[in-house]
């Protein structure tokens, strides 16, 4: 049977689809005080990044002004074991009874996983768009280093996530172009993996990543030009709610294939980890799109390939290996990140064909050899 069409199983599935309350909007914070003193009263605030270490402080000192017994913690590396334990174990001398999450993608999916194994409710706070960490029952799990190792199904959503513009808006512009290559995968990976299943749920999923598609289009650069603008709330809010809806609708088969897979694979490199999640998301389509074509047959993967290259070289977003650092990389290095993105277990393999690390490897260096044979003539 295609494990792209529905089945018996598929019908009687069960998976968390939103957090059980959002607040957005500009003073969204502020806004959200009396929840939060109603989900917990001990909360341990978690953050990561220098950064946003003022916007963290200010967090805490509203925190502790309503009267809860706030104790912070930061997170030394990405969303991993290492950390993970260290700071279960400062919770529970504090018998903190909630986590605030309060930075991008890996301090949510940290945040997240800490309430989860400890059983208290999760309050995220994105400090940014890059992702939709803040909304989704999935956590990223990496090494110390910043390799990708595996994803964690939780129990649930966040109780509440808090989408305040007026702190997101302080972030970086290539945090949001980089949400925007994450958010925007969503169709692409989505239309290939379930986009003939006969599951309504899902057919109306992969109908809202199309329509996410098309908004980041429109509205993407814009809201890179002006973060004041009405573009800016629209594509802010859909890369970090309206792709974690159409995750939470979808299930599984709705969230990653062989983009996620791809990065995935590169985060083995030492010399990517200074690269942003949905910068190496952003590359992983491409490869995907060049799959399709070369192993799928697909002419239509082509020509949305060369429109998707432009796109992304619009917003400044990595198109090569050398954009993402990785000038220098060798064929074992190659190989390493092919291998790792095959694994049995890899979404890749939600692909309609079958996928080796050989034929990763061709797609991927026939991919990077087309987009700098393009970058190049459009430069000279």
């Amino acid at each position: 049977m295609n494990k792209n069409n529905l089945s018996e199983a598929d019908s009687h599935c069960s998976h968390s689809i939103a957090p059980a309350k959002v607040v957005r909007g500009e003073r969204a914070w502020e806004e959200s005080h009396q929840l939060i003193a109603s989900i917990c009263r001990s909360p341990l605030l978690l953050g990561r990044s220098k950064a946003t270490a003022v916007l963290r402080q200010g967090l805490l000192s509203n925190l502790k002004s309503l009267g809860l017994n706030t104790v912070s913690a930061e997170l030394k590396h990405d969303c991993c074991e290492m950390d993970l334990n260290r700071i279960n174990c400062l919770a529970l001398y504090n018998s903190c009874d909630g986590v605030v999450a309060a930075g991008g993608g890996k301090v949510l999916d940290a945040g997240k996983l800490l309430a989860h194994r400890l059983g208290i409710p999760c309050i995220t706070v994105p400090l940014s768009a890059s992702t939709c960490a803040g909304w989704t029952a999935l956590a990223n799990i990496y090494s110390p280093t910043g390799a990708f190792q595996r994803d964690e199904v939780l129990a649930r959503c966040p109780q509440l996530m808090i989408f305040d513009h007026g702190l997101v808006r302080q972030a970086p512009p290539r945090t949001l172009a980089s949400g925007i290559a994450d958010a925007i995968a969503k169709w692409y990976e989505a239309s290939v993996s379930s986009g003939s299943s006969n599951d309504g749920l899902i057919q109306q999923a992969v109908q809202m990543a199309r329509v996410l598609r098309d908004q980041l289009l429109i509205d993407g650069p814009e809201a890179l030009r002006d973060p004041n603008s009405l573009a800016w709330i629209k594509v802010a809010e859909a890369c970090a709610l309206t792709a974690g809806l159409i995750g939470g609708i979808g299930g599984s088969r709705c969230r990653t294939v062989a983009a996620h897979a791809v990065h995935n694979g590169l985060t083995q490199l030492e010399a990517c980890h200074e690269m942003l999640h949905g910068e190496k998301v952003g590359y992983g389509i491409l490869v995907q799109l060049r799959l399709e074509e070369i192993i799928g047959s697909n002419q239509l993967a082509a020509q949305a390939r060369r429109q998707l290259l432009q796109f992304l070289r619009k917003l400044d977003l990595p198109v090569s290996l050398d954009d993402l650092g990785l000038s220098k990389v060798s064929l074992i290095e190659l190989k390493e990140v092919c291998r790792f993105a095959c694994q049995a277990d890899s979404d890749l393999h939600h692909l309609p064909f079958a996928i080796s690390p050989s034929s990763l490897l061709e797609a991927l260096v026939a991919a990077d050899k087309d987009e700098q044979l393009i970058v190049e003539s459009k430069d000279t």
